[in-house]
């Protein structure tokens, strides 16, 4: 490695030890390492090029609006009308209210695009529900941070955005249409697991729902969950775009919001739009930051160093895979999604491609594998907030966090090793 890559990789982690906001680090890093190996006009000229070359892209468009209707969303009124439909569905059924966790979870997120935000809202309804019914309140709090990831798999999701930028060129629409079976994979297993916990301790399944009631639960909920089919139903139709979808959801959401579910007064839409462009800001200028680290680290060639330490550990293309998610399950422990996508995608997808793994493959598995991050100590966010929601520590729910772990981890092994989960709606669909 070329000394001006050993400084890079070292201002950079003194800066992050040292506190330092992350896009500063990037920034700051690349600027002291070009130093090193350009003049300093062109070094200076070069990062601004690359900053501001980062940024033109009309898919980028969409963070902002996704950010939007994920933030209108969250306010509108919908988690609760997604309970109540869960809980008519599949209630009845072993593990009922642990169930309706998982399926709330997972269409929340689907919707707002925030695991966060899904912990909170659905959280602060299901977890003193469960314990009413006798679930302990740390496997609920952890059952709700586990199942909140989900969404970052299910379009529309903002860290598929940030990860087709980072790769280079691969579809947004791809790379929303291969997350849902994934998505759908890790919610299932996590319901598998709830099940088994609910029999296990011998909690009774509830009284089944008269069908009326279950059809008046349905409908109240379809008005949130038509956004859904909207913007996948209008990608695989060819009406717009993954881009043009955003401003789509942004109409809907606010439409849902404010004149039909009435939750958002339109004194608060400054509010929520101040929130909006500070997390977009936020977003943006660490993808800025980040181009011009990308080309940087190619500049010094350490992607392809990087390829041949792993190809002298093994030949195996599966065991170079297991070790590229164990390095990513704990860089995620320890860094946020957004970041690691744009620092290490440069770094570890021309190994992976070079193992015959397709960038959109490869994408998947690696959100998934970051996901398990959002929810693990010691600076998993999901981890904080579902603690605050649901009054406990984490230390406390890590034991019951062990099996939920586990089905995360069986997920990304399946679709990491089978391509076809990731790969098979967006050929069906002819977008890959």
């Amino acid at each position: 490695m070329e000394f001006s890559g050993l400084i890079l990789i070292l201002v950079f982690f003194l800066l992050l030890i040292l506190n330092v906001p992350i896009s500063f680090c990037i920034g700051i890093s690349t600027a002291v390492a070009m130093l090193f190996s350009i003049d300093f006009i062109p070094a200076t000229t070069t990062i601004s090029q690359r900053m501001v070359g980062g940024l033109d892209s009309f898919a980028l468009l969409a963070i902002p609006l996704f950010v939007l209707s994920g933030l209108l969303m969250g306010r509108g009124g919908v988690a609760r009308k997604l309970i109540d439909c869960a809980m008519a569905l599949i209630g009845m059924l072993p593990g009922g209210l642990a169930l309706v966790n998982v399926m709330s979870c997972t269409l929340f997120g689907s919707i707002s695009g925030s695991a966060v935000a899904t912990t909170s809202a659905i959280g602060s309804f299901i977890i003193p529900e469960m314990e009413k019914k006798g679930y302990d309140r740390n496997f609920a709090t952890a059952v709700t941070a586990c199942a909140s990831t989900t969404g970052m798999i299910i379009p529309p999701s903002n860290i598929l955005i940030i990860y087709a930028i980072a790769s280079g060129g691969v579809s947004v629409s791809a790379l929303f249409v291969a997350g849902y079976l994934p998505g759908l994979l890790l919610a299932s297993l996590l319901m598998i697991v709830c099940a088994g916990y609910a029999i296990k301790k011998g909690f009774p399944t509830e009284a089944r729902l008269p069908l009326s009631f279950i059809v008046k639960k349905v409908i109240a909920a379809v008005p949130s969950l038509m956004l859904i089919f909207i913007i996948i139903g209008g990608i695989l139709g060819g009406i717009f775009t993954a881009t043009e979808a955003g401003a789509i959801a942004v109409f809907y959401s606010l439409i849902l919001a404010v004149l039909v579910y009435k939750e958002v007064k339109v004194g608060e839409l400054k509010e929520i739009l101040l929130k909006a462009g500070e997390i977009s800001a936020i977003v943006l200028l660490l993808i800025a930051a980040s181009s011009a680290m990308s080309w940087m680290l190619s500049y010094e060639n350490i992607p392809e160093i990087i390829s041949k330490t792993l190809m002298t550990i093994s030949e195996n293309p599966l065991i170079i895979l297991l070790i590229i998610n164990l390095i990513l399950i704990i860089v995620g422990a320890f860094m946020d999604m957004t970041q690691t996508v744009l620092i290490f995608t440069p770094i570890f997808l021309p190994v992976a491609e070079s193992l015959g793994m397709s960038p959109l493959h490869f994408g998947i598995m690696m959100v998934l594998n970051l996901s398990i991050g959002l929810c693990s100590p010691p600076v998993g966010a999901v981890l904080f907030v579902g603690c605050s929601v649901g009054n406990t520590t984490i230390d406390k729910i890590i034991k019951p966090m062990v099996p939920l772990y586990i089905a995360m981890f069986i997920a990304l092994m399946l679709v990491t090793y089978i391509p076809a989960i990731s790969e098979f709606l967006p050929k069906a669909f002819g977008l890959y």
